[in-house]
């Protein structure tokens, strides 16, 4: 095999493994200081293993201290040579090139970097740049077979703010962290496995620079006198191209990068004008029509009459876009047959001049096209913005500086951006067509006020999501139940949007629904379980599938409480327990079984009852207060522990406490919070009669009752409660088992009316016939009463009734 040809004063077998023996030395370090990533190759140069340095302070390695290493607040890189302490001891004087940069997930770090080459190469000197020289057009610097910077010149190093002997021995990733560096090193590779040249339209610039600065790139390997490939040279091209040079415009690239990159039509209107303005023409403007278009039918501008238009953005290359009359914000209309109208009708754009009939029509019939000839206006564009049938707006291009006019591909690069800014105001609109929409129908089916009951004092929040998500499906309820009892019930639908939030109002009503027949937590639980399984099968069969579908793995906590025994029922599915703080401030999670999330089906639900003496409280939440970004789940509780401890005189102050100590900002999911405090119905508010199955007592049931009320100062009730009294006594004897029970209960402005015995048969109200002698009981009750309904217990039933008293 031939062998390669050394460079002066370099045997060739010294050069292959130079080469090879170069590497970079890489660690992460945060901005606390504390290593965080520590590569093998900086374990190969100061001989520390990960386990030794990672978590401890980077300062740790530092042979003389901070020193002048500290690095001023802000500044987005530093270089320089520091003293570092190897494993064994000794002092090792090296160059570190350190990158400040922030990951996707919001954190910042600094990305530090220090390139071990091997034996100096001075044979490296002038035979590289003579071929550099030689064969780049536009030479900035010289990368070696492993792709690590040999030379750089003056260009490049003002370019990237560094010295040649900084960036010596280092990949193009590790000298300007950037994607598109990521990018240019896989397109040097290929030129030095092809030999080829590569062109790329993207820009390299350094960690922190504008955007509004870069270079097109141009790629070239570097061949020696025998052809081999021996090193690659990078020329980089100044980004703004000579005019009519399409070839070095990347403007498509431009745009991708800053056109749409925020769901706001407002914004996406300006970074069209600021894409296309100088790039591509002189002026611009950005024309929304108003009122904008409604939904997503297709759509078109009126073709006779004026067009009406909300100017959204402007850019010129003269400071303040003197040639715009019209402010941004302000509205402005365009006649009848002028080029903006005639494009808006066609549905097409145009390229006209200052001599085009039309033009001269618009500029004599409309005042304010007189920019037009006071500029010197010569070439103009004219550019529908549409997005999926529906017309949006337009965008005006113009050239008065620039002397070259518009060409066809000029048309072709201005429809392209208006293209990407039309589909990006769409989907923005849509959005937040969407965002109302979901909002409302939230809205909507969460409470608006919550119910007056005795058993229980309630404050209660709900935030929703602060994302480009959208808003969750979170709920709270509060149910009022039979014989004085308050169940409040929190659950979270998976996803977030429309879907979600009709989940949730299925869910709610299905809830208050099984409420309503008294259903055990777990029971109930249950029910809800089967109906999302159902729920998730019809969406299946109708073709819609998605995170949401039929609200699978929703979690829901039901908690029932009775004040008159001051007992308090919870069963929960998948959701996080609610919290506790005693009379006496002691707070503690309730052990509740997790239970599975909703729509798993075939696994059970587990119910457990807990005595919370009068004045303890309950806070029932959403997993979407516990998961904020600055801390983890055992912090968050912490903090809603202390917050909860602390003495509050009413409940909406816990209420704020409690999110002011677990949100700085708003949160990444809905969060729904309610805070109970728990009362209690005294013995002087309850009676209770046990009473012989033998229809003479109902008369003795009827004078208790009176006598009672009579006690509570009620005698005006007396008439409507004796004849509940004697009708659920009655029917008790007759249909049901002893033994029977009668319970009054005094709640504020309500007086309930029960009747238990030990059938499980409910009683059913039918309508009786004329020479009937009964079956008019329980029409009766119904007549009489606010409220009734039939309470089963796992031995028995209970019947019913409720009065208002308010009146009496």
């Amino acid at each position: 095999m031939e062998q390669l040809p050394s460079f002066p004063g370099e045997r060739p077998e010294e050069t292959s493994a130079s080469l090879a023996s170069a590497y970079t030395a890489t660690a992460t370090i945060s901005e606390q200081g504390i290593v965080t990533e520590w590569s093998e190759d900086a374990r190969r140069l100061l001989g520390y293993v990960p386990s030794e340095v990672v978590g401890l302070p980077a300062a740790d390695l530092l042979a003389d201290g901070l020193g002048d290493t500290r690095i001023p607040p802000g500044q987005e890189r530093w270089s320089g040579t520091v003293a570092l302490r190897h494993r064994d001891g000794r002092r090792m004087e090296l160059g570190l090139l350190a990158h400040r940069w922030t990951s996707s997930g919001g954190t910042t770090q600094w990305l530090v970097v220090s390139a071990v080459p091997a034996e100096p190469r001075t044979a490296w000197g002038e035979p590289l740049k003579e071929w550099a020289f030689a064969q780049s057009p536009c030479f900035l610097a010289i990368f070696d077979t492993d792709l690590r910077l040999i030379q750089a010149n003056a260009g490049m190093e003002r370019t990237l703010s560094l010295t040649e002997a900084e960036m010596r021995g280092l990949r193009l990733p590790e000298i300007a962290p950037d994607p598109v560096s990521d990018e240019t090193e896989r397109r040097m590779r290929l030129a030095l496995e092809t030999g080829e040249p590569q062109h790329l339209d993207a820009f390299i610039r350094p960690a922190g620079a504008s955007t509004d600065h870069g270079w097109a790139t141009s790629l070239a390997p570097l061949l020696d006198p025998d052809g081999r490939v021996r090193a690659v040279s990078l020329a980089a091209h100044e980004r703004t191209a000579p005019a009519g040079d399409r070839r070095r415009m990347p403007l498509p690239d431009v745009a991708e990068a800053r056109i749409g990159t925020a769901q706001d039509s407002t914004l996406t209107a300006q970074e069209l004008a600021e894409v296309a303005v100088p790039r591509l023409a002189d002026f611009a403007v950005v024309d929304l029509l108003d009122p904008p278009p409604r939904g997503d039918e297709p759509s078109s501008a009126p073709v006779a009459g004026p067009v009406t238009v909300c100017r959204t953005a402007v850019r010129s290359i003269l400071e303040g876009s003197p040639e715009s009359q019209v402010s941004v914000g302000g509205t402005t209309s365009y006649p009848p047959l002028s080029p903006p109208a005639e494009c808006l009708a066609a549905g097409r754009g145009a390229v006209y001049g200052a001599t085009d009939p039309a033009v001269a029509r618009w500029v004599a019939q409309d005042p304010g096209a007189a920019w037009i000839s006071e500029y010197g206006t010569h070439s103009m564009m004219v550019v529908p913005l549409q997005a999926d049938g529906v017309t949006l707006g337009l965008a005006v291009f113009s050239r008065h500086q620039r002397r070259e006019p518009f060409q066809p591909e000029d048309l072709r690069l201005a429809e392209e951006l208006t293209t990407r800014a039309a589909v990006s105001i769409h989907d923005a609109r849509r959005a937040t067509r969407e965002h109302t929409t979901t909002m409302t129908l939230q809205r909507s089916l969460l409470p608006h006020t919550l119910p007056t009951q005795a058993a229980l004092e309630i404050a209660s929040r709900y935030l929703p999501a602060g994302t480009a998500a959208g808003l969750g499906g979170d709920w709270f309820d509060v149910i009022q139940l039979s014989g004085a009892r308050v169940a409040l019930v929190v659950g979270d639908v998976v996803g977030h949007g429309i879907r979600a939030a009709a989940t949730m109002g299925r869910l709610r009503t299905a809830v208050r629904t099984l409420a309503d027949v008294d259903l055990p937590p777990d029971e109930l639980l249950t029910h809800l379980d089967d109906l999302i399984i159902h729920l998730s099968a019809d969406e299946a069969d109708g073709g819609t599938v998605g995170e949401t579908a039929g609200g699978i793995g929703t979690t829901c906590l039901y908690v029932v409480y009775d004040p008159v025994t001051c007992r308090c029922t919870v069963a929960r599915a998948g959701h996080p327990p609610p919290a506790v703080v005693s009379p006496d401030g002691a707070v503690y999670l309730l052990d509740v079984p997790a239970g599975p999330p909703l729509g798993l089906g075939g696994l059970p639900f587990e119910t457990i009852e807990v005595d919370l003496p009068e004045g303890s409280m309950l806070a029932l939440y959403t997993d979407g207060l516990l998961q904020a970004r600055e801390h983890d789940i055992d912090e968050a509780l912490d903090s809603m522990f202390a917050a909860l401890a602390h003495p509050a005189s009413t409940l909406e102050t816990v209420c704020d406490r409690v999110l002011t100590a677990l949100l700085t900002h708003r949160p990444d999911d809905d969060v729904a919070l309610l805070i109970a405090r728990t009362r209690a119905l005294h013995a002087d508010k309850v009676v209770v009669w046990d009473l012989p199955s033998d229809p003479s007592v109902v008369s003795h049931a009827r004078r208790r009752t009176t006598d009672q009320l009579t006690a509570w100062g009620l005698e005006e009730a007396s008439f409507v409660t004796e004849l509940l009294v004697s009708e659920l006594v009655t029917n008790a004897i007759r249909y049901g088992e002893p033994p029977i029970q009668l319970r009054l209960i005094h709640e504020n402005s309500t007086l309930i009316c029960e009747v238990s015995d030990t059938s499980s048969t409910a009683p059913h109200m039918r309508r009786a016939r004329t020479f009937d002698e009964g079956g008019r009981g329980l029409l009766l009750v119904a007549q009489l009463a606010q409220r009734w309904g039939t309470r089963h217990a796992p031995i028995g039933k209970t019947i019913w009734a409720e009065q208002s008293l308010v009146g009496y």
